[in-house]
């Protein structure tokens, strides 16, 4: 998320500030215990942790960019209940009881304004600081500074082809492996379980990885059996990679260390819409952790391109969500699936004081 590290709070920008709102609902999350010492005007958690969730619902519902009635009306709905809930919480800690003219201005006229000037992204502070940024700064630094407005306005244009260009493109294409990288072992089938074996009882392997090498043979039988229908395979390569890089520029990585800490992705699956009624889905994705990421090169046939997936799924039947995201647990189901199912990266948060519980951040997206 921060992808130049974070420093001094005093020096984050805007951007800086945004991402942080979007996981401090987490952070907050179970931090401390109820009023045991009788501290005055004490903020319970739970009530603390409900404001950062009424605040992101409510600003990512500003950014829409077309408003209808029904849209207003709910927008001015999340926007009353997040303020009310705010105003108890800190106005005992304000001098001037939260009597802001911009907060005034929010709670009680952008909703007509809205009405009367069109979406808040057109007009608002923060978009003009984008605007600035967005259309001057940015092409301006990727000019040879001679010429420079010709060159702005050439680059400017050349954005909103491409912006054009991919708006027209609706359908969603699969997920394409553009190329694996990082290589990090490689065995026959027919020496595999030794192979893993080994592996397995090596002390600078991760657990995640120790999972996947115990898993990979019956995944792979199990794939060969049900998906592909194919039988009495007596030898092919296996190649486990650390990367993999997809059409869409995002990476995804199953590696030991990746500047010395362990990164094992976490990915969205789109569902069959057969499938819709054998699982409980999350609008239609389900979550998993991978394990392993392969290739299989059998003779005279084109390799697999596979991860070996760990599920995610609901925490409890009912309460699904807490702070409008999804609560799961890792269960003990493994598969070897197509890269080209995975639907998209996500950013899965251990919930700390819980054993085996996480959040899908929904907030980042």
């Amino acid at each position: 998320m921060f992808t130049n590290g974070l420093q001094s709070i005093s020096r984050m920008t805007a951007k800086e500030y945004r991402i942080l709102m979007k996981v401090m609902v987490f952070v907050v999350d179970n931090l401390y215990k109820e009023n045991e010492n009788n501290v005055e005007n004490f903020v319970e958690n739970k009530k603390l942790s409900e404001v950062y969730a009424k605040w992101n619902k409510m600003y990512m519902m500003s950014r829409s960019e077309i408003f209808t009635e029904s849209d207003l009306e709910n927008f001015r709905k999340d926007t009353f209940e997040w303020a009310k809930l705010f105003v108890e919480i800190f106005k005992p800690y304000s001098r001037s009881k939260l009597k802001f003219p911009k907060f005034h201005s929010w709670i009680y006229h952008i909703f007509e304004s809205i009405r009367q000037f069109g979406i808040i992204n057109g007009y608002t502070t923060e978009t003009y600081e984008s605007l600035h940024k967005d259309f001057v700064k940015i092409p301006y630094r990727m000019s040879n500074k001679k010429n420079v407005e010709d060159q702005i306005m050439k680059t400017l244009k050349r954005q909103d082809i491409i912006n054009v260009i991919n708006k027209k493109q609706k359908k969603k294409k699969p997920t394409k492996l553009l190329n694996f990288s990082s290589k990090l072992f490689k065995t026959k089938l027919t020496e595999a379980n030794i192979y893993f074996c080994e592996k397995m009882n090596d002390p600078n392997i991760n657990d995640n990885m120790i999972k996947g090498f115990n898993q990979f043979l019956e995944c792979f039988d199990d794939f060969l059996d049900n998906i592909l229908e194919v039988k009495n395979i007596k030898e092919c390569d296996i190649i486990i990679y650390g990367m993999a890089t997809l059409e869409n520029g995002s990476i995804i990585r199953a590696k030991n260390k990746f500047h010395d800490k362990p990164w094992f992705s976490n990915i969205a699956i789109s569902m069959d819409s057969n499938e819709f009624s054998d699982y409980q889905s999350d609008e239609e994705l389900c979550y998993s952790k991978i394990l392993l990421i392969a290739k299989i090169e059998i003779e005279e046939k084109p390799p697999l391109n596979f991860v070996l997936v760990q599920w995610y799924d609901f925490k409890f039947e009912k309460n699904s969500y807490l702070y409008n995201c999804p609560l799961l647990k890792l269960v003990e189901l493994y598969n070897l699936i197509p890269i080209e199912t995975i639907d998209n990266i996500i950013h899965i948060i251990p919930r700390f004081d819980e054993d085996n519980e996480y959040f899908v951040n929904k907030y980042i997206s």
